[in-house]
This record gives structure tokens, C-alpha cells and sequence, in this order.
């Protein structure tokens, strides 16, 4: 998918994005504390099942689990010299599963290093870290690139120069932050969304943080300082935490959906769910969303 084709295809009407991944994979039987992606990349059923129920719930686009693929973050479990193999197989395993019944995006985060001068983190290096990461994505086949949970705009705008390199796919930008849109590693969603349309963005917005009910004033901010589309991609409710330190997340899939038909008003068109959620909630969400 061009960017071009990207335009046009959401001149038509919202897209449904998927929910979550890592915490329905640790429900299917996932270890904690592991390399996911190499896990899904041995155990590939429980994600094909997945992706499966997503895009039989009404999901448009299917995230390929390459989240932390990229050499920096497999480095810390001993795979960096894996980066290529894991991406090109996370992107097949998604892309079997879709079927061609939903787009299937790359998906790519942050490597959690702060880039300089607030870090230790140069430009050229992070470039060469994202520029491998995309180059197999794009090889692999993935029809459009998702940045994630992304803390900073800094980094985010290293993954679009990087993108821009090596590939026409559509980047799609979204960042992690506080319920008043403060960014944790400084500065705010506003100004980011801004900054990062215009080196390229093909749609900006936000994903996990909070849930869908404190983030209406954030999505109308957010639809007022930018010409793209907008991306709310929020969990379900905030989390409680138990003693035994799982998460666990108390809004259903219907007070979800319901808050997240106020986020399609307020400016979203491109809506799914992040930690908490599963394909439950993307069918509510698509039952209160008018789609093409």
C-alpha cells in the first residue's frame, strides 16, 4: 500500500484496528518474561487464531508481532543476529492469518533508549537500528508501517526519516501518555502530532496510556492541530494491579465501545483497542461505528 493508496482508502470511512496482542498471548499460554516474538515465531497458532478472531470481529488491519523486533531490543535476549528472520516470519504467521481479508501492518516501537542530548542514544545509530527493522518489514510484505507506544517525537521522527528511505508504505504514528496529553519523555501530544504530519506521518494519534474515557478532549486536540487521520488506540479502563502483579483491566467491551464512538465524534477514523482488550471488544466497537 502506497501512501496515495492510504489516502484514498480513508477517504472512504474509519478503519477498525485490532486489539490487543501480548496480553491475550500470555492468556493462551505465553510465559512471562520471554522474547515474544521469538515465542509467537515457534507457537505461531495461538497468534493466527488471534489475528483471526480480530478480522472476523470487524478488525480492517491486523498488527504483526514484530513490536520489539528490532536489533537493539533483541539484542537483550541474545538475537539480535535474528532480526531479519524474526520480522519476515512474524509478517508471514500475520499475513496467513489475514488471509487478505485485512491489511497487515509492521509494527515498531521504541527501543526505550533515550537519543541525545537527553540520552546516550546518537541519531545515525537509531537510524541504522530502524532502517534494518523497516527494510525486512517492507521486504516481508507488510502493507503499511505502524509506529507504537512511542514515548518521545524524537524518536518517532527517527523511524519516519528512516522509513522514508528504504519505502513508500504509509507510516502511521502513535504515542503513549498521560490522560492531559503530557508526553513521558517530555513535551506534548499536540505539538508532536504536529511536527510529526509534517516530516511525514500518515496518520498521528494515541495508543495504551489511558482508557477511551478520559481521552476525548486529547483526540479533538489532537483533529484541530492536524489535516491527517486520526488514531485512538486506547485501553480498556485503567488497570488495577494484583499481587501477583497482573494487570487487570475492569471496563467491558460495550462501556468501551461506547466511549470510543465518542472518540470517532470528537475525530478518530482510526479506532481499535490496546491492553485489556480482545476481540469482544473490537466487535462492539465496530457495531457502533459506521465503516465502509
Amino acid at each position: 500500500m502506497t501512501k496515495q493508496e492510504f489516502q484514498q482508502r480513508m477517504a472512504q470511512g474509519p478503519l477498525i484496528l485490532d486489539g490487543a496482542t501480548g496480553s491475550n498471548l500470555l492468556k493462551a499460554g505465553m510465559p512471562r518474561g520471554i522474547c515474544t516474538e521469538q515465542w509467537v515465531a515457534e507457537h505461531p497458532e495461538p497468534l493466527i487464531k488471534l489475528q483471526k478472531a480480530y478480522i472476523e470481529a470487524g478488525a480492517h488491519v491486523v498488527y504483526a508481532p514484530t513490536f520489539l523486533a528490532n536489533p537493539i531490543s533483541l539484542g537483550s535476549h541474545n538475537l539480535a543476529k535474528e532480526t531479519k528472520r524474526l520480522n519476515y516470519e512474524l509478517v508471514r504467521i500475520s499475513k496467513e492469518a489475514a488471509k487478505g481479508k485485512a491489511l497487515v501492518a509492521g509494527d515498531i516501537s521504541t527501543t526505550g533508549k533515550l537519543m541525545e542530548p537527553m540520552g546516550e542514544m546518537p541519531y545515525d545509530t537509531l537510524f541504522e537500528v530502524y532502517k534494518e527493522q523497516i527494510t525486512y518489514l517492507a521486504e516481508a510484505g507488510a502493507d503499511l508501517l505502524v509506529a507504537e507506544t512511542m514515548m518521545a517525537a524524537d524518536e518517532t521522527m527517527v523511524i519516519l526519516d528512516a522509513a522514508a528511505e528504504v519505502c513508500d508504505l504509509p507510516v502511521l504514528c502513535s504515542l503513549t501518555m498521560e490522560a492531559d496529553g503530557s508526553l513521558f519523555f517530555g513535551g506534548n501530544i499536540y505539538d508532536a502530532a504536529e511536527a510529526l504530519e509534517a516530516v511525514g506521518a500518515a496518520a498521528v494519534g494515541c495508543n495504551c496510556s489511558v482508557g477511551p474515557d478520559q481521552l476525548e478532549a486529547v483526540i479533538s486536540g489532537i483533529r484541530k492541530r492536524v489535516s491527517i487521520p486520526v488514531i485512538a488506540k486506547p485501553n480498556a479502563g485503567m488497570p488495577k494491579i494484583t499481587e501477583t502483579g497482573e494487570a487487570v483491566y475492569s471496563m467491558g467491551a460495550e462501556e468501551f465501545a461506547g466511549h470510543m464512538e465518542a472518540l470517532a465524534r470528537a475525530g478518530a477514523s482510526l479506532l481499535g483497542g490496546c491492553c485489556g482488550t480482545d476481540p469482544n471488544y473490537i466487535r462492539a466497537l465496530r457495531e457502533k461505528i459506521s465503516v465502509s
